[in-house]
């Protein structure tokens, strides 16, 4: 999924194209004025007609480029093309009652051009965002993209940045979405109050509505490519990193922007699901630590009567105890440590909810069977003080430590 940011060509580009359009209104309302003052009245609007033509015609053929450069870019998947549009489009609507102000009188042909411009500009852009979340839900899943330590995926990223982007032009965005009148698709039903005959009269309440539906399928998309995406890993803890911090980085970026409230418009739940999300992950990767805690947990110990001597047997369990426990620690502690979550705060409560079930399940194993006589060599077997197992978890998540 190419998603590139703008480069200042492009922006010069656009800006360049804005000030055009501006400048041909200002030119043609001067040119309207000096030429009634020179040709006589009923040779005024046919006069003015020819005059403009050639300056009209490079305009709207500029435009058309725009159009088509965006719709090549779309073909490449390189989504952020169409954000060229949108300031354009926006500009050219402001200016329409202007421009159709200056060519009263000119002929249909004439009149139609600009309009006709701003169709082919709402079209390649409601089918560029259609687009974009469709290929968001059909991101392949290659094996060799996947992030080795689970970290936020370039995909999730890229959408989440468009996202964001699209914010600048909200109105434009959800007209663009209404033009298409894709309600049908969207599954909204018409009001008549919300409606007019014409399509680019759909109040700005239901545009609103529209891009927030666009805008929850997008991350609807999103989330389903990434529960595919996380089979990729054989490790079910892994997946579980992978998944949280993508679900966290999503919440994160919708929080830090306005997206949280456009969503909130059709899905008020959004934000509580997501929290839902992260906290299953979060008990996903904790089911990792069973096979280490599972070693030393009370209800798999038998009951010793004290000062009872050992038998052969009871010596050989405690000893696989501790073992099972010293072989699993280090061996996690080793795989997770190369792992990543980026968010400290996130990383900061999951090494600590870690640390705790596990120092508490030692520290009480310890304190039962690390004075037993169950071996002639205790350090073999007791390795690890209840300290120095919490300093090794702290180290989890961190290839520097």
């Amino acid at each position: 999924l190419a998603l590139a940011g703008r480069d200042d060509v492009f922006d010069i580009e656009i800006d360049a194209y804005i000030h055009c359009v501006s400048a041909f209104v200002k030119l043609a309302q001067s040119e309207y004025q000096l030429l009634t003052e020179i040709v006589p009245e009923h040779h005024q609007k046919k006069t003015f007609d020819s005059l403009i033509q050639e300056s009209l015609d490079n305009l709207i053929m500029e435009g058309d480029n725009i159009v088509s450069a965006a719709r090549k870019a779309i073909i490449r998947h390189d989504y952020s093309a169409v954000l060229t549009i949108f300031p354009i489009l926006k500009h050219l609507k402001q200016m329409k009652p202007e421009f159709d102000q200056v060519l009263q009188g000119t002929a249909a042909g004439t009149k139609n051009k600009l309009p006709g411009l701003i169709t082919s500009m709402e079209t390649t852009g409601a089918k560029a965002l259609e687009e974009f979340a469709d290929n968001i839900k059909n991101d392949p899943d290659k094996e060799y993209n996947m992030p080795k330590d689970g970290t936020v995926h370039e995909l999730t990223s890229n959408a989440i940045l468009f996202l964001q982007q699209l914010l600048d032009f909200q109105e434009t965005a959800g007209a663009m979405l209404a033009s298409q009148v894709l309600g049908d698709t969207y599954n909204i039903p018409l009001d008549p109050r919300e409606t007019s005959s014409s399509a680019s009269s759909y109040s700005s309440e239901f545009s609103r509505r529209l891009l927030s539906t666009y805008i929850c399928k997008v991350l609807g998309n999103l989330q389903l490519n990434l529960l595919s995406k996380s089979k990729v890993y054989e490790d079910p803890a892994l997946s579980a990193i992978f998944l949280h911090n993508n679900y966290n980085y999503i919440l994160k970026s919708l929080e830090k922007s306005e997206l949280i409230q456009l969503v909130a418009v059709t899905q008020k739940t959004a934000e509580r699901s997501y929290r839902e999300l992260i906290e299953q992950q979060i008990q996903t990767y904790q089911r990792s630590w069973l096979k280490v805690t599972d070693y030393i947990s009370e209800r798999n110990l038998p009951v010793f009567q004290p000062g009872v001597k050992l038998k052969d047997k009871e010596r050989q369990m405690i000893k696989e105890r501790f073992k099972g426990f010293n072989d699993g620690l280090e061996e996690l502690c080793k795989i997770q440590k190369a792992w990543a979550i980026p968010d400290m705060e996130q990383r900061d409560k999951i090494r600590r909810a870690q640390k705790t079930i596990v120092k508490e399940t030692y520290g009480a194993f310890l304190s039962r069977f690390g004075n037993v006589p169950f071996t002639k060599n205790p350090e073999k077997y007791i390795k690890y003080q209840v300290d120095q197992v919490g300093e090794m978890i702290e180290k989890l998540f961190d290839t520097s430590a």
